[in-house]
């Protein structure tokens, strides 16, 4: 065996008996007494997941799943986050630099542990597989989270997964439910669903863009990456009452050509404004140089009238950020004069 996948082994095995120690009292079998409340037990993808004690290590492995723990007031109880897309959401500046982020990408296993979490959270079940898998987690006693808004979707095929039915926002709103009763901070999350809730009234209040053609194209040039009917742009497509134009296709994410975009023309393009660096056409800056550029996309009506949408990556995964996905994009329209 190479030297260095010993090495990984032992510092597994390492970490594992400081989680034992650290989690479980003592190693000898002595268990600490839950306190009010506790254990609890969450419904999870199928999975039932028990928390013994409120978390005071948790690892969250998404940004979007993050800052749902940062607007929770959960910052003193988190070590650690990874994967992110975008900046932090506004607001969340300072809690969010009290929790290190263990990589911009999913995080090796071994950087997880190292932290002695006694939770892991995570927006998509494949940020945990890229980390390793469940029965690990579990095999060392750190119950494992995943959105709801995630066991919802197939992992089959192409295009990120596919959805047999459109997602809606009480599936979000079930996050922060289970996510607040983990924690035992119940009163919290029904204070931040009340407030979604009426931001996402106020935003849509009144809107009509019925008729209005969108696309939302989050990242890639070569292959790009455009929303099917069902995730969380059309959670913001229905809200508006406009129409996504690959609606007819259930993938989260399918890969479409230039000719096919350019076919179908069209009025509006939501496009994701990344930060991060993995693959071409990030930012919405570098997006609207290619389309503008590009021999068969220049000449679209919404190109040529240059009527762009700028969104945070976060926004077009499902979260809390949805909701300010609804709230740009519904102005967007009102200010293109496309919606009254």
């Amino acid at each position: 065996m190479p030297t260095s996948r010993v090495f990984s082994l032992v510092s597994v095995i390492v970490v594992a008996f400081g989680l034992l120690t650290a989690c479980g009292g003592d190693v000898t079998g002595d268990r600490q007494q839950s306190p009010p409340g506790y254990p609890r037990t969450i419904d999870d993808c199928g999975r039932k997941i028990t928390i013994d004690a409120p978390p005071r290590r948790a690892v969250s492995l998404d940004q979007g799943s993050t800052e749902l723990l940062l607007s929770l007031g959960l910052a003193d109880r988190m070590v650690g986050t990874a994967t992110w897309t975008d900046p932090v959401l506004k607001g969340l500046e300072a809690a969010n630099a009290e929790v290190p982020r263990l990589a911009d990408n999913p995080p090796s296993f071994e950087r997880v542990l190292a932290q002695e979490p006694d939770f892991v959270s995570a927006s998509f079940s494949s940020t945990v597989g890229s980390v390793s898998s469940f029965s690990d987690f579990e095999e060392l006693g750190v119950p494992t989270y995943v959105s709801p808004a995630d066991c919802a979707k197939s992992d089959g095929g192409s295009g990120d997964g596919s959805r047999t039915k459109p997602l809606r926002m009480g599936l979000i709103y079930d996050e922060i439910r289970d996510l607040a009763k983990v924690f035992g901070v119940e009163e919290r999350g029904a204070k931040l669903i009340a407030d979604l809730r009426a931001r996402f009234d106020a935003a849509t209040k009144g809107i009509d863009a019925d008729g209005v053609s969108v696309l939302y194209w989050f990242a890639n040039s070569r292959a790009p990456y455009m929303a099917g009917c069902c995730g969380a742009p059309g959670i913001i497509t229905d809200a508006v009452g406009a129409h996504n134009v690959f609606d007819d296709t259930h993938q989260e994410w399918p890969q479409v050509g230039w000719e096919t975009v350019a076919a179908r023309d069209p009025d509006v393009l939501v496009l994701g404004d990344l930060t991060r660096r993995r693959q071409s056409a990030e930012t919405a800056a570098a997006k609207i140089e290619f389309l503008e550029s590009h021999p068969v996309t220049k000449h679209m009506d919404a190109v040529r009238n240059k009527r762009y949408v700028p969104l945070s990556g976060a926004a077009m995964n499902p979260s809390l950020r949805t909701v300010h996905g609804v709230e740009k994009v519904a102005r967007g329209l009102r200010e293109s004069g496309l919606a009254g």
